[in-house]
């Protein structure tokens, strides 16, 4: 994957800056005492553009698009100063280590991402601002809404008994979505509007309109500008009042305006798909662990471990000599005994290592981060951790659902209280 596709989903999400245009700004929203400038829109509208005819959209109109995009620049901004307001400050040092991790992902060190920045037209240091845009507002999020979500293991079997929400455990929904927001306390009148707005737009998919497109023109939801787009969902991942109603739909099909306390969605089925049950390798393993300190030196332990490697060759038993020189607390009065090891439960040097070595055999003296390792494979086989792997996903699906609503609700709160005003029109 080239940089540039990366890129330019990361840079729709922020005030972008194409080479910054130096020419006289004029304000388009007030947004309490901060502002949102034209040069911004201007930008933004280049890239959200460019995004759309890169995923070969039919673009809205023009209208109906900037609305879309200044609504996402003042929820934006609306963001950053509560994270201000809440001293959320993202320095050079964990910018800089975000920048290498998001090169690495685009396959380049950080010289040459730079490089590919500013060949494909922007300013690498607007850049790096925006960036650390985008991680302060994922911890504001995080602060306000993911940090608070709790899942009881109540939810946890609720979930699994209920045919209806998640006895589809093997099938997963790629969804697209439109919402048509109402304020919180909405009166009757301003629900009925969005009730007869929703209807509307039910209407025109039915007649052959573009989802898409829709979405992109007129959703209130987050996911407007990628077509309202939600991407691959297991069932319990979905907002409670969709699960039902995903569970009737078939490929292509579009749902009814469906009530919550946000609004009125409309759901698309773009695609279902299955998978196959959970089964993982696992490693029966022990091991000797000894850690240099400031009276025994890096060669010192490496020397007694490779003499303690000798003593098993030549047939002494490796639980006794574990529980007489393992420096680990865990399993050293166990023979050294580590159980059956998951992959990924291990830090990465010692599983490489035991992944590597036969059973029986003991490896050569391995270093990690806790010391220097010897290890012996005892057994492996293959487990069924389907239903370990069920409730696990479903703990994770209550969250992300959970966090989903949360959020909407907790932006809608955001946009309610603030003292907006659109000098656009």
């Amino acid at each position: 994957m080239t940089a540039k596709i990366l890129l330019v989903p990361l840079l729709l999400l922020f005030a972008g800056s194409n080479l910054a245009d130096q020419t006289l700004n004029r304000i388009v929203a007030s947004v309490n005492n901060d502002v949102v400038l034209e040069s911004e829109l201007r930008n933004r509208s280049t890239m959200v553009i460019s995004q759309l005819q890169t995923q070969q959209a039919e673009l809205p109109p023009r209208a109906a698009l900037q609305k879309q995009i200044l609504d996402r620049l003042i929820l934006e901004n609306l963001q950053l100063q509560l994270a201000e307001r809440n001293g959320i400050r993202i320095d050079d040092e964990k910018l800089n280590n975000n920048m290498r991790k998001l090169a690495k992902q685009n396959e380049l060190s950080l010289s040459e991402f730079r490089e590919t920045l500013e060949q494909d037209g922007y300013d690498y240091v607007a850049f790096r601002e925006q960036f650390r845009n985008q991680i302060t507002i994922n911890q504001i999020r995080q602060q306000m809404v993911e940090n608070r979500v709790e899942v009881t293991e109540q939810e946890v079997d609720h979930l699994l008994a209920t045919a209806a929400t998640f006895n589809d455990q093997n099938r997963e929904y790629h969804l697209a979505h439109i919402l048509v927001s109402t304020p919180e306390a909405a009166s009757p009148d301003q629900i009925q509007e969005a009730k007869k707005r929703a209807d509307d737009m039910l209407a025109r998919l039915k007649d052959g309109a573009d989802f898409e497109q829709m979405a992109i023109a007129e959703s209130d939801g987050q996911q407007a500008l990628s077509g309202g787009d939600l991407g691959w969902r297991k069932t319990g991942q979905l907002p409670s009042l969709f699960s039902d109603v995903v569970g009737q739909l078939q490929i292509g099909q579009i749902s009814d305006p469906i009530r919550s306390p946000s609004g009125f969605h409309i759901v698309k089925i773009m695609d279902i798909r299955g998978d196959q049950r959970h089964m993982i390798k696992q490693t029966r393993a022990r091991h000797i662990l000894l850690h240099p300190d400031t009276l025994v030196s890096e060669q010192e332990i490496k020397t007694r471990m490779a003499q303690l490697r000798e003593r098993i060759a030549q047939g002494e038993d490796f639980a006794v000599l574990a529980r007489a020189h393992s420096q680990d607390p865990g399993s050293g009065s166990q023979g050294g005994d580590l159980g059956w090891v998951t992959p990924g439960q291990m830090v990465p040097e010692f599983e490489q290592a035991m992944n590597e070595l036969a059973i029986g055999e003991v490896s050569q003296p391995v270093q990690s981060r806790f010391g220097w390792h010897l290890i012996q494979v005892q057994e492996r086989r293959e487990q069924d951790e389907t239903e370990d792997y069920r409730r696990t996903r479903a703990r994770e699906s209550i969250r992300q659902r959970k966090t989903d609503e949360q959020l909407e609700v907790w932006l809608r709160r955001l946009r309610d209280e603030a003292y907006v005003e659109n000098h656009l029109d």
